[in-house]
């Protein structure tokens, strides 16, 4: 690990000027930079540490609206009676990734701006075009069994790892931020990226910026929803594929449908037309979930040792379909591979 400096402002503002400076970093948690730094996969200068700022509430919107701010630790997100009341897929989401110990740790910001898990971006002794532009991809024809089989490029083919974030995108949160130009707020699907020929840029998140908080909007779906999340171990696994599901279900009609997937693309992924095949459906129209899954991993291509993925994750959008239309939401000890 390299020497840097370190400091640790105690205003939103101050610190959205020190991140502004090139060569530096944020910390919080610590759950994942410190991680990259003992790798030698990032060499800041300076760490800037947020926990001084006034970013540790949750607070009430209208209508039942929650601003999650983003020093809360996703433990403490996944148990406030508020959101385990309003927003269960959110809290199950949480519940299911890391372990105890590093939801403790881990803060909602962090989570939305953890780096990607590719073993080659963290073996610094490999090529990893995200890591180093132009090096080149040692998952493409390498080991890849985790990588992604959606919006992947030539340039990267990895997977984004957050549980989190695919609760997120399914209640289409909006991220809002603090940086030199003042607050803007962007909506939850843009604010991460697809790799394209920039796979070095994990999010829209410009020099300076911090996240302040997550919001989330209100959407009533009672007991259909569903977090299914499919790894090798029960235990501190990312997912292979997971997929959250809400709908709102009236007279045994679905009326809104949200699906969000994770473990198959740089970001979580999300088609809004695979939805509407869902709408006017009866709530089990098992014909329905089979061509709402087939429209979400629509244009899906294996890299070889992935390619299984493709199969995996249709059948778990049928499955977590299934679930959420049923009220029977996976439970947290029962997410294995089968």
């Amino acid at each position: 690990m390299n020497r840097f400096a370190y400091a640790r402002p105690a205003t939103i503002a101050d610190a959205a000027a020190l991140l502004a400076r090139p060569g530096t970093r944020a910390i919080a948690g610590g759950t994942n930079i410190v991680d990259l730094m003992k790798e030698g996969v990032e060499s800041p200068d300076l760490l800037v540490d947020l926990r001084r700022l006034p970013l540790s509430e949750i607070r009430e919107g209208e209508g039942g609206a929650l601003s999650l701010g983003a020093l809360v630790t996703n433990a403490d997100t996944a148990y406030d009676p508020r959101v385990a009341e309003r927003f269960p897929l959110l809290a199950s989401a949480i519940l299911a990734g890391a372990s105890a110990q590093l939801r403790n740790a881990a803060t909602n910001g962090g989570n939305l701006n953890q780096r990607t898990r590719c073993y080659y971006f963290y073996d610094v002794a490999t090529p990893c075009n995200k890591r180093e532009p132009g090096s080149g991809c040692g998952a493409l024809g390498g080991v890849n069994r985790i990588h992604a089989i959606l919006g992947a490029s030539d340039q990267c083919i990895a997977t984004h790892p957050s549980d989190m974030c695919v609760a997120l995108a399914a209640l289409a949160a909006r991220v809002k931020l603090h940086g030199p130009d003042g607050e803007r707020i962007v909506e939850f699907a843009d604010y991460h990226r697809l790799p394209g020929d920039d796979p070095s840029r994990d999010t829209n998140l410009a020099p300076g910026e911090i996240v302040t908080a997550i919001d989330i909007d209100p959407f009533d779906c009672g007991p259909h929803w569903t977090y299914l999340k499919l790894r090798d171990r029960l235990s501190y696994a990312f997912a292979l594929v997971s997929v959250a599901v809400a709908l709102r279900i009236e007279a045994g009609e679905v009326r809104e449908a949200r699906i969000a997937l994770g473990g198959v693309a740089h970001k979580p992924w999300r088609r809004p037309e695979a939805e509407a095949l869902l709408v006017g459906r009866a709530a089990e129209d098992e014909a329905a979930f089979e061509a709402a899954a087939a429209r979400l991993v629509k244009g899906a291509v294996g890299q070889g040792g992935n390619d299984f993925k493709i199969e995996m994750v249709r059948r778990a959008i049928v499955r977590a379909l299934g679930q959420a239309a049923a009220g029977t939401p996976q439970p947290i000890a029962d997410k294995r591979i089968a």
